[in-house]
């Protein structure tokens, strides 16, 4: 595809005007203010549209786009005891199927082109990861509560295949991470466990750490250290690692957190709306550590648009710590974009950069909230709509264009999403258990 004469946020977030952009053989291959000679096929005519590079979703549980509006208005705790854990109980890899296709429409229609996953039932996310062409990097939740042996748990078999055939699979759009659901979900011998498997097998991990102050405290209590202090006495830090929220970070974590390299996932919808907290997030950025974006899952957001996760991150700190002047547009992108791309491992992207993986996205500009533009970047975090994409690329293929799938039957989508739900609230109402 040539894009042509589109306007575009440089790797820099800078405005360029009137630009030409071609998409060859999966990758940028060309930008310039004149038409290149070479043939790149279909011509895409960008007036009135700014293209950027597409946005990475850090944090997610996709297959929770089941349970969308149906744990409220309920503490943390309370929310998954009461009303989490017990749907969860009821899935099968159906379900999580088409949920997982439900999820990934709604983030390729706001401009996603990579999510980091934690969840269960693998059979049925793989297959639905795999066919939309969505990039993620996939990790199998993990909760001991017993003195059982990591190897003796479902995940442990889980995630041999997930290091193994499905690792790299999709021409390398699905990666396979390791997972620590958290201190208070696992115990220190599974903890050690995941962590010496993920440094030789060379995967990255994915965590929660310090959402609530709750998990804070009462980590201090059984172990005498913090949720960071913890993980890095086990190990966990000793490879790449994604923390999700670390609302409650508090003396040395951030040190731990910068030395270790280890990426912040911020997740400032569904902190806000479970009661979290505030993440320190100039903090963070001033030290130097990764920041990327989350939206969590849709039971606690409710929604996959990560343009709204981008306008609170710009908006939310400020407001908290009284500072019109933390966190600027540049640093809000940079997290939604080339941050995740790097907490991801795929170094090659989330820049708008000859060389880089095409993985696009465009935006219609041609809107009462984007008039005037006047500033591109600032127009993005603080007045774009996810309904203003207009096109989501990955790997230099077209997934989503002007409301429609290339790979996601989304009709179907929508009715068996909707069908499982409603199995599962009939079962439950009933006392009934899930049998796959």
């Amino acid at each position: 595809m040539l894009f042509c004469n589109i306007d575009l946020l440089d790797e820099k977030f800078a405005l360029q005007r009137g630009q030409y952009v071609g998409v060859k053989d999966g990758r940028i291959a060309y930008i310039g203010e004149t038409e290149p000679q070479e043939d790149y096929g279909e011509r895409y005519d960008g007036r009135h549209r700014l293209l950027l590079s597409g946005f990475y979703n850090v944090h997610s549980h996709a297959p929770m786009t089941l349970l969308r509006g149906y744990a409220e208005n309920l503490p943390l705790q309370r929310w998954l005891n009461e009303r989490v854990f017990p749907f969860e109980d009821q899935l099968s890899d159906e379900a999580a199927y088409y949920a997982t296709q439900l999820a990934i429409a709604e983030m390729l229609a706001s401009g996603t082109v990579s999510f980091t996953d934690m969840y269960f039932f693998l059979d049925g996310m793989t297959k639905a990861i795999l066919e939309s062409k969505i990039k993620c990097n996939l990790s199998r939740g993990l909760t001991v509560f017993d003195d059982s042996d990591y190897e003796q748990t479902a995940a442990y078999r889980d995630n041999l295949r997930l290091l193994g055939e499905w690792n790299g699979a999709g021409d390398g759009r699905l990666i396979g991470d390791l997972c620590i659901h958290g201190e208070y979900t696992s115990t220190p011998k599974v903890v050690e466990a995941v962590a010496a498997q993920a440094k030789a097998s060379g995967a990255r991990m994915h965590i929660h750490l310090s959402e609530t102050q709750t998990e804070h405290e009462e980590c201090k209590q059984r172990h005498g250290m913090t949720p960071a202090a913890y993980m890095q006495a086990h190990g966990v830090f000793d490879v790449p690692t994604t923390a999700a929220h670390c609302v409650w970070l508090e003396g040395e974590d951030f040190e731990i957190l910068r030395s270790h390299g280890v990426t912040v996932a911020c997740c400032p919808a569904s902190n806000l709306k479970l009661a979290s907290g505030y993440a320190n997030i100039p903090k963070l950025l001033d030290m130097g550590i990764n920041v990327a974006l989350g939206t969590d899952g849709a039971a606690s957001n409710n929604n996959l648009n990560i343009l709204q996760d981008l306008y609170l991150f710009g908006v939310v700190y400020k407001g908290y710590y009284r500072n019109s002047t933390l966190i600027t547009p540049v640093q809000a992108l940079y997290a939604a974009t080339r941050a995740g791309a790097l907490a991801q491992g795929r170094e090659d992207s989330g820049l708008l950069r000859v060389g880089c993986r095409a993985d696009l996205c465009v935006i219609d500009t041609d809107t009462p909230q984007f008039t005037p533009m006047t500033d591109a970047a600032c127009n993005v975090v603080y007045a774009a709509q996810g309904a203003d994409v207009k096109l989501t690329m990955v790997d230099g293929e077209v997934l989503y264009r002007d409301g429609a799938y290339t790979t996601i039957d989304i009709e179907r989508v929508k009715a068996e999403t909707q069908r499982c739900t409603d199995d599962i609230i009939r079962r439950l109402q009933r006392g009934e258990r899930q049998h796959d």
